[in-house]
């Protein structure tokens, strides 16, 4: 695969990614309702997420509610909050860079080397960007999957288990850190060695000729 698809199928995948990022990031299926157990009870599903709260009834009908406060919120749903702000943050600079550093985009080609390096600072971007919402899916998992083993007096259908949104999560993560990876691999060096290269194989100058 050549520099410039390279860059392109790179930089696909992590815009891919990046918009998964925000599907998770505002979606309210970060945990729902288990329906494990012996008495099973379906006539409301729950659903929470970052930004809110949602209650499914059996007959299609879905009432939603945003998390009241901010302070009041428990600790591993802020650190999810800011890690996907910071994340999507990340991922959009990524994007804005990487167009300016691209092959295949006319801006600063008279420099090669210098848009290379532009375009490995937008895979960098963007392989952060991943890292972040792979640590806010993570987390969250991490706190669901703790709350639904602890031993405790509420009966198993009436705990929560993964939500869609945390599936979304983990790919769209695994998409811009390859994306990321991708762009990375623009490596200006190789693109030195070739100007040097070009520019040793001139021609002699005419004043050179009558030394």
């Amino acid at each position: 695969m050549g520099g410039g698809a390279r860059e392109l199928a790179g930089y696909l995948a992590a815009l891919g990614g990046w918009v998964a990022a925000v599907a998770a990031a505002v979606l309210p299926q970060w945990r729902q309702s288990s329906y494990a157990g012996d008495a099973i009870i379906t006539a409301v599903g729950l659903h929470e997420g970052l930004w809110m709260s949602c209650a499914a009834q059996s007959t299609g009908q879905v009432q939603c509610r945003l998390h009241d406060s901010l302070l009041s919120l428990d600790v591993h749903i802020q650190t999810s909050r800011a890690l996907m702000v910071i994340s999507l943050l990340l991922g959009f600079f990524g994007i804005i860079v990487s167009v300016v550093g691209m092959k295949c985009t006319k801006v600063g080609e008279e420099d090669p080397v210098t848009k290379s390096r532009i375009a490995v600072a937008g895979g960098v971007l963007f392989i952060l960007s991943g890292l972040c919402t792979l640590a806010a899916v993570s987390l969250y998992a991490a706190q669901v999957t703790y709350e639904f083993f602890r031993e405790s007096t509420v009966p198993i259908n009436a705990r929560y288990e993964f939500g869609s949104a945390l599936f979304v999560g983990w790919g769209a993560a695994s998409l811009t850190v390859l994306g990321g990876s991708l762009l990375c691999c623009s490596c200006p060096a190789k693109e030195r060695r070739g100007q040097q290269y070009y520019r040793q194989s001139q021609p002699s100058t005419a004043r050179d000729y009558f030394r």
